[in-house]
């Protein structure tokens, strides 16, 4: 009963009240809530003192965080208590239904339960004995003993079967099969009988564990049937679930599993028992895992900023235009300097100059202000180069500070698991579905499998642990897995493993420290890949082969001892949104015929390559941005393909993009910037490629059970009009420009296209092509403000140079001593060196260009040079300097209908018309190309720069031994 007592100011104080009440039982409280709202309130403050008593005092549970954190406290324990109290009532629901019938409204039982006692000095000494006299919920108490029943046990009517005493005293040696529609059974622990591995089944009905050990045997459970397990112990015990509608296990621990621990199988059967609607609405109202906010993640911008800061630009080549609204003005020289015009530049070994560097604001040259007032040239050409829009905004835009930690825009942040649950309806649809089985709160450790789900099943995985197991999760035929938030590391192979058209969400998990992948995907099998850390994988983070598919989105994937993402094999994923950062190998590798979407990911600060696409490798790779790699942005090996468009690659160590032998890539509209050696690199070179340290590769074998690649049989044709086939290697429309050494560097013996790319301000020259066996074409790309030489070709090469403004590099225009090279159409303008120097044994033809120097000669001839130079335009440079260099005893160089012209006074005045400055991507050629954007040549007055950081590297890329 209840104290007959109010609070009243002036008496007891509550804590007082608090002490006094803590020496109550459960009804008593309950009695004691509904006095008033003062008594209620004060009943509810008894959380972390008398609640806590009832709980940890319940002989039929465990610690509501047990077995996953035993040390952390629940948020209520009063609310914990409740949701044990309401799930230990379950199994008797329907015993209402059995009372309300109308037949038996005479002869209705008895509302009383009997308790039958089995054990030494009471009424039964065995537990077939009790269930032989048990009526309908009827409750069976096992005092401390083993009991060990010689047959088959046959559960007829529902009873309730609990152990006395501590968990582990009562012992019970049984295989029993549940004919009836409902049993709890709680406090056991069970063994198997001699005669049968099978500790317990049912076929129809609903079964509850609570406080139970099994060691050694089997569970089944058959659809329509269901059961819910919580607080027990499985020890190399197999849990079969078949066709089940819903089966909920909840803060269970599953140890040293000989094979899988949990078997879902089969599609959830339509016919669901009368315990179905109860398990869910129990499901229901108990707490999610799901919080409104995530801090897992870091908080972003809102999707739409998102996405428009990614969407892919074009290059963008201005001549005589405004001034960029993302480059600073030019400077003029410092004061005290003497101006750049009063020092000669000084020739190397080969011809080509190296002047000195000035101070300017991009490392380029004004014509204006630069020589002294008799020295001024009234010729004057002013141009601005201006490339994609940064998808960045402001902080890529300069040189990368030594040492200075990376922050990246807000609009790069990943979204929380929330936020995109909250974006796609799909995915969250998903994470609210419960069907099949529900699996929450358990450890899985020390066995061989966690969780198998095969032939149609359905499983929910939520807040679980997986640690130390051959594989946690196995997800194959047609079957789909939701896994919500669970931790899974210390794999022996891969954590999650999807295989034959397996599927559905896997999002906000931890999963690390495995053995192979974290998540393998395989065979046509297309799960949701969401919000997920994976990291510190002795393999790849992720791997899809064999036609598998799937939706990679929004994961922080680093630390990875090989690629973060493996693509193989016909696997096709999309991949978008995530932060694949700090791997040992690549950040995403595509091999083996391999392909993928791969759009809006951050790659950065990975060993090896940011993307590496090799053999057959096909993706589409797009508004990425691929930074800060300790090698280079992108390599393209043997036989690689695809479309590399739109990514912004940036402060890599090694060269930008690197292309390798037989590749065939479309490299177009990136912005490929302060990279420390070339910004794109073609070499040529088949040998040296064949070992490659410790990665993925030809060393690299996803088999499993000796299957290795035996699904080339099988694999799906497809036509992908992202994927056009390509003969010959392109690069195009790309802003090349702050890179270490040249912009673009070509040592191949395949065809190459170089058309319509902004080629600015490098450490070295803009394009050098030290061996080209088939042609290399290179056309409407402008050329600029390079630290050496504009284009440079050595022998033995065969170049097209046509269309091209070559303006302001610090050596010459153009340096060639190939024996097949033509230029043609290029404006050659404002170079400190020559406009083209031709060295000895070159075979050139020079045609309707435009060629001026300011300090140097318009066309320079070094000893015997085979050429043809007909019908260009040379305009004088200084006026001690001559315009076309005096050829001695050298009649192979013909020099025909040429037009030469040289200032008289000051005042002249000339322009580049018809057609205006070069490029002039009108006229070009270009109905091939996938990138038919808004490329044109404007009018201009002003110029801007940019500064050239670092100096001449070696030609070799520091990552080119992989695979």
């Amino acid at each position: 009963m209840a104290p007959k007592v109010t609070m009243e100011t002036g008496g007891l104080p509550l804590e007082l009240w608090r002490m006094i009440l803590a020496y109550l039982h459960l009804p008593d409280l309950g009695r004691c809530s509904l006095v008033c709202r003062a008594w209620h309130e004060l009943i509810l403050s008894l959380d972390s003192t008398r609640w806590r008593q009832l709980c940890l005092g319940c002989t039929e549970c465990r610690h509501p965080n047990w077995p996953n954190q035993p040390d952390v406290e629940p948020e209520s324990w009063r609310e914990a208590f409740k949701q044990h109290y309401l799930a230990s009532k379950t199994w008797t629901k329907n015993a209402l239904d059995l009372e309300s019938s109308v037949c038996f409204s005479l002869f209705r039982r008895r509302k009383e339960r009997r308790t039958l006692n089995v054990g030494p000095g009471h009424e039964f000494d065995s537990l077939g004995s009790a269930l032989a006299m048990a009526s309908l919920y009827d409750r069976i108490v096992l005092y401390p003993g083993v009991y060990e029943e010689q047959g088959e046990i046959i559960l007829k009517v529902p009873v309730e079967i609990v152990g006395h005493g501590k968990l582990g005293e009562v012992a019970l040696l049984a295989s029993i099969d549940q004919h009836c529609s409902t049993t709890r059974l709680c406090s056991l622990v069970f063994m198997p009988a001699w005669f049968s591995p099978i500790m317990y089944k049912t076929t129809s009905g609903h079964v509850q564990f609570d406080n139970c050990n099994f060691e050694n045997g089997h569970i089944q459970v058959h659809g329509p049937g269901t059961c819910q397990v919580k607080f027990c112990t499985f020890k190399n015990t197999h849990v079969f679930l078949h066709n089940v509608p819903l089966c909920v296990l909840e803060n269970c621990e599953f140890v040293g599993s000989e094979n899988n621990s949990v078997t879902v199988e089969g599609h959830p059967s339509a016919d669901k028992n009368w315990a179905y609607k109860y398990l869910l609405g129990l499901i229901k109202s108990s707490p999610i895992l799901l919080p409104t906010d995530d801090t897992d993640f870091l908080m972003s911008l809102d999707l739409e900023s998102r996405d428009q800061a990614w969407s892919p630009r074009t290059c963008d080549i201005v001549i005589e235009g405004s001034q960029s609204p993302t480059s600073p003005s030019s400077s003029s020289p410092k004061p005290g300097s003497k101006a750049g015009g009063s020092q000669e530049a000084e020739v190397g070994s080969d011809g080509e100059r190296v002047p000195p560097t000035p101070d300017s604001s991009d490392g380029g040259l004004s014509p204006s202000g630069e020589e002294d007032d008799e020295e001024q040239l009234t010729y004057r050409l002013s141009y601005q180069v201006q490339g994609p829009r940064p998808v960045l905004g402001g902080s890529f835009l300069g040189p990368p500070l030594p040492g200075a930690s990376i922050q990246l825009p807000s609009c790069l942040v990943l979204n929380s698991l929330h936020q995109e649950l909250q974006k796609d309806k799909e995915a969250m649809a998903l994470a609210n579905s419960v069907q099949g089985c529900l699996i929450r709160k358990c450890l899985f450790r020390d066995g061989k499998g966690g969780v198998f789900v095969c032939s149609y099943g359905r499983a929910k995985m939520e807040g679980n642990i997986f640690r130390n197991l051959t594989y946690a999760v196995r997800c194959i035929h047609n079957s789909k897995i939701v896994m919500l938030r669970n931790d899974i590391y210390r794999c022996r192979a891969s954590g999650i493993f999807l295989r034959l058209e397996g599927g559905g969400l896997i999002a906000g998990n931890n999963i690390y420290h495995n053995a192979e992948a974290g998540v393998d995907i395989r065979k046509k099998s297309n799960p949701l890949i969401l919000c997920n850390q994976i990291h510190h994988g002795l393999r790849s983070g992720i791997v899809v082969l064999g036609n598998g598919k799937g939706v990679i989105r929004n994961n922080q994937i680093f630390s990875n001892k090989e690629a973060g993402i493996y693509i193989l094999y016909h696997g096709n994923p999309i991949v978008s949104g995530n932060h694949i950062f700090k791997g040992r190998a690549a950040g995403i590798a595509v091999n083996e015929n391999g392909k993928g979407l791969i759009t809006e990911n951050v790659i950065r600060e990975n060993q090896w390559g940011g993307v590496d696409i090799r053999r057959g490798g096909v993706p589409v790779l797009r508004s990425n941005l691929i930074c800060f790699g300790y090698s280079d942005g992108v390599v393209v090996g043997d036989e690689g393909k695809g479309l590399i468009e739109g990514n912004t690659i940036y402060a890599n160590k090694g060269c930008g993009v690197w292309m390798m032998s037989s590749s065939l890539p479309h490299v177009t509209s990136n912005h490929v910037s302060y990279n420390g050696l070339y910004g794109v690199a073609v070499f040529n070179q088949k040998e040296g490629f064949g070992e490659f340290p410790g990665g993925h590769g030809a060393q690299e074998s996803f088999s499993e059970d000796g299957d290795a690649i035996l699904w080339e049989t099988e694999l799906e044709k497809e036509d992908d009009p992202l994927r056009r086939p390509l003969t010959i290697a392109l690069v195009e429309s790309n802003s090349i420009n702050h890179n270490g050494a040249s912009g673009l560097f070509v040592q191949s013996i395949e065809a190459l296209q170089v058309l319509t790319n902004v080629i600015h301000a490098n450490g070295d020259r803009g394009i050098t092509v030290a061996q080209s066996i088939q042609l290399t074409r290179v056309a409407n790309n402008s050329i600029s403000c390079n630290r050496q030489s504009g284009i440079k070709v050595d022998a033995p090469c065969k170049v097209e140079i046509r269309g091209n403004g070559i303006y302001d590099n610090r050596g010459h225009g153009i340096i060639t001593k190939s024996d097949g090279t033509a230029v043609v159409e290029n404006d050659i303008i404002g170079n400190r060196g020559s406009g083209l120097q031709l060295l000895p044994r070159s075979d050139t033809k020079v045609l309707k260009n435009r060629i001026h120097s300011f300090r140097a000669y318009g066309i320079a001839v070094r000893g015997r040079v085979k050429a043809l130079v007909q019908e260009n335009t040379i305009f004088q440079g200084k006026a001690n300097k001559t315009i076309f260099q005096q050829i001695t005893n050298n009649r192979e160089c013909i020099i025909q209908n040429n037009k030469f012209l040289v200032f008289k006074k000051k005042s002249d005045t000339w322009r580049l018309v018809n057609p205006p400055a070069r490029p002039n991507l009108e006229n070009s050629l270009r109905g091939s190309s996938a990138v038919q954007s808004g490329q044109k040549v404007t009018a201009m007055g002003t110029r801007i720069s940019a500064r050239v950081e670092g100096g001449y590297h070696s030609n070799r890329s520091i990552f080119c031994t992989i695979l």
